[in-house]
């Protein structure tokens, strides 16, 4: 495991990488996921309405 020691003034914080790493992997999958959702309610509103674009 890596880890990174970060000193600001008096306080010390401690950063697990790998930890981090995971964590903007799983919010880009997610970020990902919400897009492709939007993608595909927008594609079946435009099937509804003919593609017109109108609700």
């Amino acid at each position: 495991m890596s880890r990174k020691l970060i000193i600001d003034g008096n306080a010390v914080y401690e950063i697990d990488e790998e930890c981090m790493l995971k964590k903007r992997i799983g919010r880009e999958k997610e970020t990902k996921k919400d897009q492709e959702g939007h993608k595909e309610k927008n594609s079946v509103r435009e099937e509804w309405h003919g593609g017109q674009g109108r609700y």
